[in-house]
């Protein structure tokens, strides 16, 4: 009964903690740790021991198996040289650096040493990536922070495991580099074994909750084949971890081909509660171990100013480390002229951001547990590993926001990820038109086709509605539904308030309406329409293989600046607005009743049309249907 309590009152506080830490727009994880370590000196407050089998087993598949699923197979493999560098190259350099200082440091072998060094080397997936996205960072440092700290696990713990068998006793180089290749390999052909398996019994299940509790199981069907299986002679098994990575990954990937998308709803529900939970529990636990894990250490014959000296060098240590290894890892391999060729070279302050954010997290407390009892200043090393760890999270946490701001690193472009979709969003839609026109035609009503046409229509038509401004007819209907629903549900309740209906068929009206509402698309544009020929410059974007795109560039001057011009000849209304680049001519776009802008080209044959919108430069190609 006491465990039981404990677990709620840890859950419930993880949760009040989070909450009222997003109310006032502070970063959870700190506001947790913070919590932890005061909560870790209060005597009610029961201790919670974090041992490494609580979270190599019970936390990190799940928390490592709910990233990996969200990661982009596609990005990965683009961004692969520098998440190998970070996660595999980093994690040995770091461990070696660290290593030859705790040794001098604390008197002790270069064996424990190294095995410290394996343990504070690498960056926590769920601090980078929480940190990260809240304060808006670039996509591609988001996606490489995140493959990094997938990765880099695996490498760290086969480090660490290799250290520990050294400071019992001699290791051999065959023994080491066995190790990390049965470790590596293993990892990712288990985790290959396990995403075709499990790929292929989803495929069969038609129920969603069956689909995805086998989700919810996935992680550990990679995790404990892998961390259980020997490899004789070397004394090494695969890598738990990357065959965790591995089947997240993959999974994630074939998601949309073995998986209905009601489970797929209701797998990201359900894995986005999981994280939720567990990463900010992760955070609550770093602090709650303060108070014993500085008990512990205060029993080391070593000084106190020696042992403050000790953490605070490891600290300094790993922080520039990172800036040690990044910069020329990143800048070396573009003196290769294929390299140079094929990526652009990345300014210095994204490259200095991707150096900062190396924050450490529960790894780094579970991996110190595993250091054997007879480890020479075990107590120290635990210590060390906290104080890197909460010293990562609250320097360079609190102080990433400022360095974005100072170094003005540019977040996400909501424009462009406008763009990016409505064009995605045109191309999906003329694929489903396509098959209206060649399979569907005369074989049903013209209403039903009617129907059929509008909702593809209209759904396009949203997404390119939000690159312009004032409120959309899309987000008016999304508003003005909502509230319709909201009536609705009211009437539901009265209805249900009678008892004169079956629960049965009162659920599954409820559940309808709770359906329309999650899908509604609440748009909310903040943008006005003035001043639109005041935002007209010239664009000289690379247009790719459109000779159309490539040509206009130079913007005409517009012959009704103030609207479109058949809608202010014949008194109609207009959306947005879209600009000829052959001869000036202002026509409103699809998503207006009268698409003036496309009749023009039908007219016309002018190919190319730019936004007439405040702020925006892309531009359309009627005749190869790409954007520029």
């Amino acid at each position: 009964m006491e465990a039981a309590v404990t677990i709620v009152a840890l859950l419930a506080a993880v949760v009040a903690v989070s909450a009222l830490a997003d109310k006032f727009r502070l970063s959870p994880p700190l506001v947790l740790i913070v919590v932890g370590i005061i909560g870790s000196y209060l005597s009610f407050v029961k201790d919670v021991e974090l041992t490494a089998d609580i979270v190599l087993i019970g936390l990190l598949p799940p928390l490592l198996y709910a990233a990996a699923i969200r990661t982009s197979l596609n990005d990965f493999n683009t961004n692969r040289r520098p998440i190998a560098l970070l996660s595999v190259g980093l994690v040995l350099f770091t461990t070696v650096c660290v290593g030859f200082l705790a040794a001098a440091l604390l008197d002790i072998s270069l064996a424990a040493g190294f095995a410290l060094g394996a343990v504070v080397a690498p960056p926590d997936a769920v601090a980078a990536t929480a940190i990260a996205r809240r304060v808006g960072l670039p996509r591609r440092v988001v996606t490489i922070l995140e493959g990094e700290s997938l990765v880099n696990d695996a490498t760290a713990i086969v480090t660490l495991r290799t250290s520990i068998a050294a400071i019992s006793g001699s290791v051999s180089v065959w023994q080491v580099g066995g190790g990390f290749a049965v470790s590596a390999i293993g990892g990712v052909l288990i985790g290959l074994a396990v995403a075709f398996v499990v790929g292929k019994i989803r495929r069969r299940i038609q129920d969603d909750l069956t689909d995805v509790a086998v989700s919810l199981l996935t992680p550990w069907f990679a995790y404990l084949p892998a961390e259980e299986i020997k490899v004789p002679g070397i004394d090494a098994h695969p890598s738990g971890v990357l065959a965790v990575v591995v089947a997240g990954i993959i999974l994630g990937h074939k998601s949309p081909v073995i998986q209905s998308g009601s489970s797929r709803l209701f797998e990201r529900t359900n894995w986005a509660t999981i994280s939720y939970v567990l990463e900010n529990a992760v955070f609550l636990l770093i602090g709650l171990q303060i108070r014993t894990i500085v008990d512990d250490a205060g029993s080391s014959d070593l000084g106190t100013g020696r042992i403050v000296g000790a953490c605070v060098a490891v600290l300094v240590a790993v922080i520039v480390l990172r800036f040690v290894w990044v910069f020329p890892a990143t800048y070396l391999p573009r003196l290769l002229p294929k390299v140079a060729a094929t990526e652009p070279r990345p300014e210095p302050r994204t490259i200095a951001l991707v150096a900062w954010t190396g924050m450490r997290g529960v790894v780094t407390l579970a991996a110190v547990f595993l250091l054997p009892e007879d480890t020479p200043q075990r107590e120290v090393l635990v210590l060390i590993a906290f104080v890197v760890t909460v010293g990562t999270l609250m320097i360079q946490g609190l102080s990433i926001p400022t360095l974005v701001r100072w170094l003005k690193v540019p977040g996400p472009d909501r424009h462009e990820d406008h763009l990016q979709e409505a064009t995605v969003f045109q191309a999906v839609t003329d694929a489903g038109m396509k098959y209206l026109d060649q399979e569907v035609e005369g074989t049903v009503s013209d209403a039903v086709m009617h129907r059929l046409r509008e909702r593809a229509t209209d759904r396009t038509n949203a997404v390119w509605e939000r690159l312009g401004g004032l409120e959309t007819p899309s987000a008016q209907y999304s508003r003005l539904r909502a509230a319709m629903l909201r009536n609705e549900r009211e009437e539901l309740l009265r209805i249900r308030a009678l008892g004169t209906v079956d629960q049965s068929i009162l659920t599954r009206i409820m559940n309808a309406l709770d359906v329309e509402e999650s899908i509604l698309d609440r748009m909310y544009e903040q943008e006005t329409t003035a001043g639109r020929a005041e935002d007209l410059r010239p664009t000289y974007d690379d247009a790719g293989p459109c000779e159309h795109l490539a040509e206009a560039c130079e913007v005409p001057d517009p012959k009704t600046p103030s609207g479109c011009e058949e809608c202010l000849r014949d008194g109609t209304e207009w959306v947005h607005l879209r600009l000829c680049m052959t001869c000036g001519h202002i026509g409103c776009c699809d998503s207006s009743t009268h698409r003036h802008g496309t009749a023009h080209f039908a007219e016309t044959g002018h190919p190319v049309m730019r936004s007439f919108e405040p702020g925006e430069a892309w531009r359309w190609c009627f005749v190869d249907e790409v954007t520029g």
